[in-house]
């Protein structure tokens, strides 16, 4: 069974998009895929999520 996705829209400035388009490319993921990479790690080192929670492919690539 797949996982479930909440999806939102996202407004951010078209300079922090740019460094994300530039950091996701170079770890080989989608745009989308590294903004959810860094926000769980975010929440992981902040506390909020345990290691068996929700986790962004390493890979980029749909699960």
């Amino acid at each position: 069974m797949a996982r479930q996705r909440k999806q939102f829209l996202l407004r951010i400035p078209h300079e922090l998009y740019d460094v994300y388009e530039a950091w996701a490319a170079d770890e080989f993921r989608s745009v989308n895929a590294q903004i959810e990479a860094v926000l769980v790690d975010t929440a992981r080192r902040a506390g909020r999520v345990r290691r068996a929670g929700p986790a962004a492919p390493r890979d980029g690539a749909p699960e």
